[in-house]
């Protein structure tokens, strides 16, 4: 099988407006590895939504192509999308709601039902299985529709600045929650943000793209240690060495550890400070 997602080889996009011709993207290169969660920042207006759009195959590209490395049902790719509305409908249960995407598939009642609870357990919303939207905070209707996506059986998950118009203490729990969701379920993920500090708290790699036309102008590759320590890594520009950012630890200890673990010397760690967060992106 192979290990790639996606493949965007070279691709642009180019829309008409009244002024004329603009141009959206521009040869942008891109993979995602099988079960990897990418993250893409870049300015508002970038073009970073219309690259989400393309790879979900809902816009075609003017130039370039998406290539998918494994197919699903029928030869076709398997993809699920969620967007800052979270999309549920009110008619529906939670339990219905998380489902439906198994109905949709033909999975009879009972399986997909048992499979639905599974995903609502994780999100944290088996009390609330009956109720319905009107009846959920915001941030639990999100928890729906992210616990939909995933229960969905989908390979690849599109996620559009999701938590976007969350207050920071719920954006934070839903963070812990989709990450949980993400390691129990296996999933690919490209997660589109205007939030360096999400990209890099939910990432295990960021791609960012510069003002529009879009264009990959860095990606940040993440290491993710099992005691919860989480490294960008990077390089010094004078001599290519090797450079490890401690960007999250739970304590000191756990770093001492997972340096042993990943082999990498006391002398190339550094904290992260003022020259790693938002502003290294300016």
């Amino acid at each position: 099988m192979t290990d790639f997602e996606f493949h965007c080889d070279r691709i642009s996009h180019t829309f008409m407006n009244r002024a004329g011709a603009v141009r959206a993207i521009d040869g942008i290169t891109l993979s995602a590895r099988v079960g990897e969660f990418v993250c893409i920042v870049g300015p508002s207006g970038c073009g970073k939504s219309t690259l989400l759009r393309i790879i979900a195959e809902l816009l075609p590209p003017t130039e370039g192509a998406v290539i998918f490395g494994r197919a699903g049902d029928h030869g076709r790719h398997r993809t699920g999308l969620v967007f800052q509305d979270h999309g549920v409908f009110p008619w529906m249960t939670v339990l219905d709601n998380v489902a439906l995407g198994l109905e949709l598939q033909g999975v009879d009642r009972p399986e997909r039902e048992e499979r639905a609870r599974q995903f609502i357990a994780q999100a944290g919303l088996d009390e609330f299985e009956s109720s319905y939207p009107a009846e959920l905070s915001v941030g639990m209707r999100q928890r729906v529709g992210v616990a939909r996506a995933f229960a969905s059986d989908v390979q690849l998950l599109l996620m559009d600045e999701p938590f976007g118009s969350l207050d920071a203490q719920t954006k934070r729990a839903m963070q812990r929650d989709l990450l949980g969701l993400w390691k129990e379920a296996k999933r690919t993920v490209v997660y589109v943000t205007h939030d360096v500090e999400e990209a890099l708290t939910l990432g295990d790699r960021v791609v960012v793209l510069s003002q529009r036309p879009a264009r990959i102008v860095e990606e940040i590759n993440l290491i993710n240690d099992e005691e919860g320590v989480k490294w960008i890594f990077s390089f010094l520009s004078a001599d290519r060495k090797k450079t490890y950012c401690l960007y999250e630890a739970p304590n000191p200890e756990a770093i001492r550890a997972a340096a042993r673990r990943n082999n990498v010397p006391a002398d190339v760690i550094i904290e992260v400070g003022g020259e790693i967060g938002p502003n290294m992106f300016a």
